[in-house]
């Protein structure tokens, strides 16, 4: 006789895990580190290896401490050390990126319980967090070609595509296609649109990320910035936006997870960005609306969560007709 096994649900399980959704993450970015490495130099490489072992790091002296399972085998400390770097000038001093790792890591990740807990994207806030610690670090921009190593020279200094736009400064703007490839100032991972975009397509067809995401932003940002009265397109191209889109916005544990959720949360975010961007004293406004929107995330989900198939409201007693 046959026994009847009873088990919890799910019963259909599938092959894919966190390292593998996170592995693949990090194939996306090789595009935009190689790209980094070419405008910026060696230290662009230096910089993102550092940030990844920190991360690795703390992550696991953060669980040895709270007595926790070790997770550095999922590889999504990995993923946060590549994108922490990404949001920093090749510039910054190395010590600063530490910090910021931490913030990601320790403050943003495991005081809120780990992977999948976390309030906001753990990279957004180490930006943030940076940039108001060290303004002057996080905005001190140099043109490709940049070649220290180990030490930050001393260089001429340049503004970004959105500084120059914000300071009325248009004749100093570099050509469409020097946007597009990452010929351009600005943080390590943001500038080369065509290896970001290589990168989430990636994604998608892997089916990593949902579609939605990314292009109800990028399709925000344009009609916002059109309607307003500028370039769309180059608004795209420059700031983090591209990088936002696929790398930032799509993050599981800080995005909504219903479709109607993802698309309230794109356009949020793309409204954001557009209003700091033209209203506000920063130049560039993608991290801040998205942590803006962070925060209302469990509010988009609770507003539009499904129905359970064939869940019956219950009436309450005196309400009845």
């Amino acid at each position: 006789m046959e026994k009847l096994l009873v088990t919890y649900s799910p019963h259909v399980k599938s092959s894919v895990t966190t390292r593998k959704i996170m592995l693949n993450v990090v194939l996306a970015m090789v595009p935009a580190l190689v790209c980094a490495v070419i405008f910026f130099g060696f230290r662009a490489l230096m910089l993102t290896c550092v940030s990844v072992l920190a991360c690795v790091l703390f992550e696991y002296l953060a669980r040895r401490v709270m007595k926790r399972d070790n997770t550095i085998g999922d590889l999504s400390a990995v993923v946060t050390g590549v994108l922490v770097a990404f949001n920093v000038p090749v510039t910054l001093p190395v010590w600063m990126l530490i910090i910021g790792d931490f913030v990601a890591i320790v403050v943003a990740k495991q005081m809120f319980g780990g992977i999948g807990q976390n309030f906001a994207n753990p990279a957004i806030l180490a930006r943030i967090v940076l940039l108001v610690s060290f303004p002057a670090q996080m905005t001190t921009w140099v043109a490709p070609g940049y070649n220290s190593f180990l030490v930050p020279a001393d260089v001429v200094t340049t503004a970004t595509p959105l500084a120059d736009i914000s300071a009325g400064n248009v004749t100093a703007l570099p050509s469409m296609m020097d946007m597009f490839l990452g010929a351009r100032a600005g943080s390590l991972g943001e500038t080369a649109a065509l290896a970001l975009l290589i990168g989430g397509l990636y994604l998608i067809c892997r089916r990593i990320i949902n579609p939605i995401t990314p292009v109800a932003y990028i399709g925000t940002v344009f009609l916002f910035t059109w309607a307003l009265g500028l370039d769309p397109v180059y608004q795209i191209l420059a700031g983090g936006v591209m990088l936002g889109a696929f790398f930032m916005l799509t993050d599981y544990s800080t995005s909504p997870s219903t479709t109607l959720g993802k698309l309230i949360f794109a356009v949020g975010c793309g409204v954001l960005t557009v209003v700091i961007r033209v209203f506000g004293s920063y130049p560039e406004g993608v991290s801040f609306a998205i942590l803006l929107m962070n925060i209302l995330v469990p509010y988009i989900d609770k507003a539009t969560k499904l129905k359970p198939f064939g869940k019956v409201k219950v009436v309450k007693e005196g309400k009845a007709s």
